[in-house]
């Protein structure tokens, strides 16, 4: 027998709440978790899901919210005017699903469901059910409650209806398997069941649990889905849940880290902010923070307290503690740091050494050269094994325009040396310490540039002149 091909997948997305408990003048969804915003991992949820279209349904802040996915394709917009409840929300959005499509719904505030479990949802609906995801929690407060046909609280019979805890009797609140509000089911259904809402409950809106009694009613299947664990499921509407929203995620992805191979220190003292890709043997120390795409080769070692942000280093390198890199591609075996800055469009050649307090900024660093202390270099180009003095700097800014600096092979550059840009250091050139180089100064050759040296014989410091009685 032939198996029949899978229905096309529509997601509603639920993110019109305003988020009152968050204390914020940003809409809840955009509170930043992981370095994104909330409601930008449940779009990646329904994007793994090869969903056909995501609706999202936003209100409170919508313009702001909208704003911040301007550039992500593939968005239906929705706007909820006015807030009267989940079923409400859905109605709004559901109009725009064809039929014959399953139907997801997920929580803009609900950020952290696994793609596995959402898949056992789907496979559930895809089944013919209407599918609910249900947690078991320790603490249900707040949460609707699942009444199941048989006894109170058991979790064997069929479900039968969701009980929204203000609406709970004291019996019923003793119940601790909980309904998630994430349900599954095929689109022409849930418009049928939809459709016949209406707000009798405590708060007067349009539950969407209520579809759960009538698809009962009609005796179709109801399904509870349990989710992987407790966890997963928590809505986040204040600084509390974030915090533990982050916490989760940070053991999430040192667990998928170390499971790769990659050491950590201490896995509980490390942020992921975006995409982390590793070779073998890497090594990262405490309190290091990556966004978003970073790419690490074989055997890189990252010390403590570094941030990495859109890099790629080679194989071999090591970036000592409280480095800051953005922006950057550093070749192979190559030494970074303490204290380095590195920022955008900086291309760091194999074997090159950036030492403390070094500043890189859109420069080019030849293989096997070297800028060890405390020198800036921007608008550069340093050719290979060439030598950058203690305190030299490239003054590429003349308060307009950015001027280019080029610094040939093997050229070195003394300590506290100024190089005026546009100029071009010649290969093999040797600048003298506390040179101010506005000229192009020819290869091979020395060239200094300073005042003559006077000492002024008999000179005496000033002294600060005393009152009447000694004291200064």
């Amino acid at each position: 027998m032939a198996v029949a091909e899978p229905r096309p997948l529509s997601v509603i997305i639920l993110a019109a709440g305003q988020g009152k408990r968050m204390r914020s003048d940003l809409p809840k969804v955009l509170q930043p978790l992981a370095g994104r915003p909330l409601l930008a991992h449940v779009i990646a949820q329904a994007r793994a899901l090869d969903a056909a279209a995501v609706h999202v349904v936003h209100g409170h802040g919508g313009e702001q919210v909208r704003a911040a996915f301007a550039g992500a394709p593939g968005l239906v917009w929705v706007l909820q005017a006015e807030q009267k409840g989940t079923g409400h929300a859905v109605a709004t959005a559901i109009g725009a699903v064809p039929d014959d499509h399953d139907l997801l719904v997920l929580y803009g505030d609900v950020p952290l469901v696994s793609v596995a479990t959402l898949d056992r949802l789907l496979a559930s609906a895809r089944r013919g059910a209407l599918a609910v995801l249900t947690a078991e929690f320790a603490d249900p407060t707040g949460y609707g409650r699942v009444i199941r046909d048989g006894p109170l609280g058991s979790k064997s019979g069929a479900i039968a209806r969701i009980v929204e805890h203000k609406d709970a009797d004291a019996a019923q609140r003793a119940v601790h398997e909980v309904n998630t509000g994430l349900l599954a089911a095929r689109a022409a259904d849930l418009k049928r069941w939809i459709g016949g809402l209406k707000p009798d409950n405590a708060q007067g809106e349009y539950y969407l649990t209520d579809c759960i009694g009538a698809a009962v009613a009609e005796r179709h299947e109801v399904q509870g889905v349990p989710a992987a664990d407790e966890a997963e499921v928590h809505g986040i509407n204040d600084r509390a849940q974030l915090a533990r929203a982050e916490a989760l995620l940070r053991q999430r992805h040192a667990a998928a880290l170390l499971e790769a191979g990659v050491t950590l220190l201490d896995p509980t003292r490390i942020d992921l902010r975006g995409a982390l890709e590793c070779g073998r043997d890497v090594m990262l120390d405490v309190g290091c923070v990556f966004e978003g795409r970073v790419t690490l080769g074989d055997r890189v070692r990252i010390g403590p307290y570094c941030v990495l942000k859109d890099v790629e280093v080679g194989a071999g390198t090591e970036v000592r503690s409280h480095c800051v890199i953005e922006g950057a591609e550093i070749g192979r075996d190559c030494r970074i740091g303490p204290y380095a800055r590195i920022r955008p469009e900086t291309v760091i050649g194999e074997a090159a050494h950036v030492g403390n307090f070094v500043e890189l900024k859109k420069t080019e660093l030849g293989p096997g050269a070297k800028a060890n202390h405390l020198a800036y270099l921007g608008d550069t180009r340093v050719g290979r094994d060439a030598n950058i003095g203690a305190g030299a700097i490239t003054c590429n800014y003349d308060g307009a325009n950015k001027h280019r600096t080029v610094i040939g092979d093997g050229a070195f550059i003394g300590s506290n040396a100024a190089l005026v840009a546009p100029v071009t250091i010649g290969a093999g050139a040797t600048i003298g310490a506390g040179s101010v180089i506005s000229k192009d100064a020819p290869p091979g050759e020395l060239t200094v540039s300073r005042a003559p040296q006077v000492t002024v014989p008999g000179w005496t410091r000033p002294t600060k002149k005393k009152d009447g009685g000694g004291k200064e």
